[in-house]
């Protein structure tokens, strides 16, 4: 009874704080901008019934406040530089690594486990980093893997025969499309999305799962250093996301999208 009355007690503080900001004791009128390239099931189509898990957490969560979240679906290196800039709220699926400046709540929304893909008929395997040697790695630019990938890639960054990094709207399916035509050799990507895009791609069985990174790395979204609005962001859906995982919310919209925490 005391933890749920703290926690409504912090949610009413920053809602009154958001008003404070905008200039009026009413945060009703106040839009959250949020965005990051698609991710699905993390986030999705902008226009879809099914947006994405994070996506609908976070409009679920501040519409029990009263603040609108719109949602934009551009690529991850524009999506942190108008995050840094103070164009938009905060970022989705961010690791605390992605930006270390942005602002992040306790408890992550979920955790990432990123995993290695090649071709069904490949027998390679990846059990440690040391493994990667001779094989054309695809990953996703401004993307964290964690410390000791983010380290590899950043070392063979200039050599495409150990590391080739896709930009751009169309990241993720860039780094497939090489991967079947050949062009690379691995992907590293996240279980959830990979797993969804081969699904939705009617792609079962032309790729496999051969290993992945270890530990889980905590997801989030991530506000923006550039906004006074931010800390109070930040309290309003750190309060909401012990909520829902306490009442099994957050658990139940997992199912929905077809998942569970790693």
């Amino acid at each position: 009874m005391l933890a749920s009355f703290r926690e409504r007690f912090s949610m009413l503080a920053a809602v009154l704080a958001l008003g404070v900001l905008v200039g009026s004791p009413d945060a009703r009128a106040e839009t959250l901008v949020i965005a990051g390239d698609p991710w699905c099931p993390v986030n999705c189509e902008a226009d879809s019934q099914r947006p994405g898990i994070f996506v609908e957490l976070a409009r679920d969560i501040f519409g029990e406040a009263g603040i609108q979240v719109e949602y934009r679906v551009v690529n991850w290196a524009r999506a942190l530089h108008d995050a840094r800039k103070g164009r938009i709220d905060a970022v989705i699926g961010a690791a605390r690594n992605d930006a270390p400046d942005f602002l992040f709540t306790v408890t992550p929304v979920s955790h990432s486990r990123m995993c290695f893909f090649t071709r069904s008929n490949s027998r390679w395997r990846f059990t440690a980093v040391s493994d990667l040697g001779g094989q054309r790695l695809g990953a996703v630019k401004d993307y964290s893997y964690g410390s000791v990938l983010d380290a590899y890639l950043l070392s063979h960054a200039e050599d495409p025969t150990r590391v080739q990094l896709a930009h751009g709207d169309r990241a993720f399916a860039l780094n497939v499309d090489k991967l079947l035509n050949q062009r690379i050799d691995v992907v590293m990507a996240n279980a959830w999305v990979m797993e969804n895009w081969l699904r939705e791609q009617g792609l079962g069985g032309q790729l496999r799962n051969v290993g992945c990174r270890t530990p889980d790395l905590p997801i989030y979204l991530a506000f923006s250093p550039a906004l006074a609005s931010s800390p109070a962001h930040v309290e309003l859906f750190e309060a909401g996301l012990r909520r829902y995982r306490a009442d099994g919310r957050l658990q139940r919209l997992l199912q929905r999208y077809g998942v569970s925490e790693p």
